[in-house]
């Protein structure tokens, strides 16, 4: 999310992440001494608009990346994972799918990778070029400056990588890329990490966001403003907040919205995504919204039977289990979580706040809808519909992420 000025939830602008991978402009490169592309033709990708422009500039920005580098579980999850999987990426061919500052490449170069084309389309490109010569990578790291769906790569590869994750995980719609590169260059039976996804939701209680934001109105340096908060509850909680929550915010346990597999999700089935709800709160509490927030695996095409590694393990502590973490698969291997009560990322939570907390009673239900479709204005934001019924009440929240 990439804004100017004061934003849509009444904070002032802080660094946030825009994301610059697929839709979008840039150069076209191919790797030095190749002639054009002999692979089978493609549908035509699809055209550069305004959005995109700004948005793969906005990713030329180094502070966007400072940020993500600096974010250790992301950065050394990805770190792990790759290592985990060097059977499958030693001696192999790497599509790293918005390869930003190259450390994921470099990762891969560092796991035994015969080659690794490391593509993106903002400016930050160049970096990578000269931080892979600064490494000594050159002979194996060769990045591509220019859309994934436009590069000309010769070969098909192995394994592909990618951060595509956005907000909510589905902000900013850059699993579409991954998708076009697994279709386009992937070989059968070839590795593409993260490879599963899930989207989680669930009611929550936050009353000193409301306190900050709202009823701090009321009595200012002693002077009655109270007839500001109406507009201070539509610039707070309009919009969609991405902030951190703890455990102790989630009312309930979580319920799977989406769930992802890399390896067969196809592009037309991120358009609207729809899934029902039922909770049942654990404790008596103001119900102040809906908090969203997500995990990605990292399995290859055939799991295997093996330890669960979430954030904490892989950095050595536990923590007791919370509502808001979900019940564990055996099946999985290295886990990044987002979850409220792991530790935080840069991508924190995505709150949806009602403009009146509700009263809830211990084990009350609410149930409902939740709907999450991309926006016709522009394809990398999104739109969001919650219907939710409870104390003999419906209620609809609709807002926009952009």
């Amino acid at each position: 999310m990439f804004t100017g000025g004061a934003d849509g939830n009444g904070h002032l602008p802080r660094p946030r992440r825009p994301r610059r991978g697929g839709h979008g402009g840039g150069g076209i490169g191919s790797p030095p001494g190749q002639g054009p592309s002999t692979v089978q033709p493609y549908p035509a990708a699809p055209p550069c608009t305004d959005y995109d422009m700004a948005y793969f500039k906005a990713y030329s920005h180094i502070g966007v990346h400072e940020e993500m580098l600096k974010d250790h579980v992301r950065t050394s999850t990805y770190r792990n994972a790759i290592m985990h999987h060097q059977d499958l990426i030693s001696g192999k061919v790497v599509l790293d799918v918005g390869c930003g500052t190259g450390v994921l490449s470099i990762f891969c170069a560092f796991a035994g990778a015969t080659r690794v084309y490391a593509v993106d389309a903002s400016d930050i490109a160049i970096q990578a070029m000269e931080i892979v010569r600064e490494n000594e990578l050159s002979d194996k790291v060769v990045v591509l400056h220019g859309r994934i769906e436009d590069v000309n790569i010769e070969e098909k590869v192995d394994v592909i990588v990618s951060e595509w994750m956005g907000y909510m995980l589905l902000y900013e719609s850059m699993l579409g890329s991954v998708i076009f590169a697994r279709d386009k260059w992937l070989k059968p039976g070839g590795l593409i990490l993260p490879s599963h996804a899930s989207l989680y939701m669930a009611p929550i209680t936050n009353s000193q966001r409301y306190h900050d934001s709202v009823y701090f109105w009321r009595d200012v340096y002693g002077i009655k403003m109270s007839s500001m908060m109406p507009l201070a509850k539509q610039c707070a909680f309009m919009e969609p907040s991405v902030e951190t929550i703890s455990g102790e915010n989630v009312l309930t346990w979580p319920t799977v919205v989406s769930q992802v597999d890399c390896y067969t999700i196809q592009a037309q089935e991120l358009e609207t995504i729809t899934a029902t709800f039922k909770f049942t709160s654990m404790l008596q509490a103001p119900l102040h919204g809906f908090a969203f927030w997500f995990d990605v695996e990292f399995n290859g095409p055939v799991r295997q039977k093996s330890k669960k590694l979430t954030n904490q393990s892989l950095d050595g502590n536990t923590q007791n289990a919370s509502p808001s973490s979900k019940k564990k698969k055996p099946d999985v291997s290295i886990v990044l979580s987002t979850a409220p009560e792991d530790t935080p990322t840069h991508w924190q939570q995505t709150l949806l706040y009602l403009f009146e907390p509700i009263e809830l009673k211990k084990d009350q239900n609410i149930e409902g809808s939740v709907t999450i479709s991309q926006s016709l204005q522009h394809a990398r934001f999104l739109n969001i519909c919650l219907k939710y019924f409870t104390g003999d009440q419906w209620y609809v929240k609709e807002s926009v992420m952009r």
